[in-house]
């Protein structure tokens, strides 16, 4: 036999060994569960056959019987809650088959050269990573079997039929990157995996643990009155203390399972699969950036970019054109792209694009005044130019709640406008003016009326109301002006008023009642649908912990105000240079002059923030031709 072969024996064997363990913990529970149950029919034996008579028996019985009962009872109710509870399962776009016949094609294709059973679905998620999830959880009997040939290679099993079989999850961004052929390399291991998920003993193993940790969840969810929270705590002991009894196996048993899954697919495109994994975390950076640098942006701005997969085609392209390190990657885009293998691509990535938009920033489940989608084409105009209006029209707020005028001779006569001059004289003007706002004699800036009772980012807690004050050092400003710090804390407050009366709104726009098809994960609607549909399956997630996978932390002070001072200097090169807002792949919104991306402007605005100086920046403006003193629009 070959060394391969031999691995996925020997895999498989562990594999088996380990889930009779998991199995075996069952067992023990149930064992237990049944010992007083034993113990009060033999007592109950002994009374017509004339044996265990006497008032020490009789007594043994009155409190054996109905111990034996609670026992009895309190093991259906954990074994029924167990049995019942639906695991948490990942948010996902389904694919149905007639929406992908290629790729159900060359998944099943490759499941045959694999000799495994095929998938029993296909779905789609906004990561780099592809999985396989069983979704058969609640299902109440097994049908017919089938026979499969084993994971080690050698006989066969019995097994459920393709409809209970995993559901094969890939990654959105692997179909527009990857070339067919380096998809099927990458999905070989995975698709792997169905075999070990067929088998009895592996299957039954896996549906314990997952009903353990789903009865978990369940009872650590509130519930009101003291009765359901004693109930549930017994049941959330036990199914702890079973879940410590077999953490060791079940992660052995995964561990095992991988490990036959890999030997089995060394046989499948081995060569081509070692290519494509390179173009595994090339993907995975070109994501990652796209979404912090691309996306999150619209997102705050209530827009989210229906095509984020074929974003990342131009992002990775844009990457092999700039490094040297990534020339060769650009020579595979004439070869035939995955999401070739889907008949209406378009339609998948705007459905992926929506369920990014709510994993990662949160957001209603369809499109509104509010929350609409953006095309690339659109992105400049509908997200870049109405983020930086939108910042420059807070920062001027907040001055006039400081009280900032315009300095004399700093515009035109009587000109007190959104003007960039404001800003700059009002961050450079001497330190010791009496400038209501800035730091008193232990360091700290007084917010006043304007943010006395918000919080100074969100997520972060509020000051005192008596007292409202935010530490200089806090906020990230240990070497910057005191006005600067003041001017940062006022922003900090007014945008989290804005995040909380948004977040008010939102929550008073929820529907209050369960509309047709509301049992459906919100954003996995699948392919070629109007709206969400009932899953039997697909477990609920409620809205209001989303986002489920926040992408960054609350911007500090700091940012925030060289944010709003950058989207300022953008507003007056666009209004009175002519400028115009572009889109960089790789690094997000980004100011065009002349038709070239304007260059080292955070760093005058960071020596502006930090040092008070303003000479760097105003030479910048000089350079390009933007009037500081002329009023910009705002939204």
């Amino acid at each position: 036999m070959s060394g391969s072969g031999m691995g996925v024996e020997a895999g498989a064997h562990a594999a088996r060994s380990r889930a009779v363990a998991v199995l075996r913990v069952r067992s023990r529970a149930l064992a237990v569960a049944l010992l007083p149950a034993a113990a009060a029919v033999i007592l109950l034996a002994g009374v017509p056959t004339g044996h265990f008579v006497g008032p020490g028996w009789d007594a043994a019985r009155l409190v054996l019987v109905p111990a034996a009962v609670l026992a009895l009872l309190a093991a259906a109710g954990v074994a029924l809650l167990v049995a019942r509870a639906r695991p948490a399962m990942s948010p996902t776009v389904p694919v149905p088959e007639d929406a992908a016949p290629d790729l159900y094609r060359m998944v099943r294709d490759l499941a045959e050269r694999l000799g495994v059973p095929a998938p029993s679905a296909i779905a789609l998620t906004p990561d780099c990573d592809s999985w396989l999830e069983d979704r058969t959880h609640r299902a109440h009997g097994l049908p017919p079997a089938e026979e499969h040939d084993d994971i080690a290679g050698g006989g066969r099993y019995p097994s459920r039929r393709s409809g209970a079989a995993p559901v094969l999850v890939i990654g959105s961004p692997f179909l527009w990157w990857m070339r067919v052929g380096e998809l099927r390399a990458v999905l070989a291991p995975v698709v792997a995996g169905t075999g070990p998920s067929a088998h009895p003993d592996i299957a039954a193993a896996r549906r314990f643990v997952r009903g353990l940790d789903a009865a978990v969840a369940v009872t650590s969810a509130p519930h009101r009155g003291p009765v359901f929270r004693g109930v549930l705590a017994g049941v959330a002991w036990v199914a702890r203390a079973l879940l410590r009894g077999c953490r060791v196996h079940a992660a052995e048993m995964e561990r095992c399972v991988a490990v036959a899954a890999a030997e089995r697919a060394q046989a499948v495109d081995y060569g081509l699969r070692i290519v494509a994994q390179e173009q595994v975390g090339l993907a995975y950076a070109g994501w990652d950036r796209l979404l912090t640098r691309v996306a999150l942006p619209a997102w705050r701005m209530g827009r989210w970019p229906c095509h984020l997969s074929a974003g990342v085609v131009a992002a990775l392209t844009e990457l092999s054109r700039r490094d040297r390190l990534a020339e060769g990657f650009a020579s595979r885009l004439g070869e035939r792209p995955a999401c070739d293998l889907l008949e209406e691509p378009g339609a998948v990535d705007e459905a992926v694009s929506l369920l990014a938009a709510r994993l990662f920033h949160g957001g209603p489940a369809h499109t509104g005044p509010d929350w609409a989608p953006v095309h690339w084409s659109d992105y400049p105009d509908e997200v870049v130019d109405r983020t930086w209006r939108t910042d420059a029209a807070r920062l001027h707020r907040v001055l006039d709640a400081l009280g900032v005028r315009l300095a004399a001779g700093g515009g035109s006569p009587g000109t007190d406008g959104p003007t960039l001059a404001r800003v700059l004289d009002h961050l450079s003007a001497p330190q010791h003016a009496p400038t209501r706002g800035l730091p008193g004699p232990t360091g700290s800036v007084p917010l006043g009326s304007a943010g006395s009772a918000e919080p100074p980012t969100r997520g972060r807690p509020s000051a005192p109301a008596e007292n409202p004050a935010v530490d200089v050092d806090e906020e990230g400003f240990a070497g910057a002006t005191a006005r600067s710090a003041a001017l940062a804390a006022r922003l900090s407050a007014e945008l989290a008023r804005e995040e909380a009366a948004a977040a008010a709104a939102a929550a008073t726009a929820r529907p209050t009642t369960a509309a047709p098809g509301a049992d459906a994960p919100p954003g996995t609607t699948p392919v070629g649908s109007a709206s969400p549909a009932p899953s039997e399956t697909a477990p609920y997630w409620d809205d209001r912990s989303l986002p489920l996978l926040p992408l960054q932390p609350p911007r500090s002070g700091r940012e925030l105000l060289s944010d709003h001072i950058t989207a300022m200097v953008c507003c007056a090169a666009m209004d009175t240079a002519g400028a115009t807002p572009g889109l960089d792949w790789l690094d997000g919104p980004v100011l065009l002059v002349g038709g070239a991306r304007a260059a080292d402007l955070s760093d005058h605005v960071l020596s502006l923030i930090e040092d008070g100086d303003p000479t760097a920046l105003r030479d910048w403006l000089c350079r390009q031709g933007i009037r500081p003193e002329k009023p910009v629009r705002l939204v």
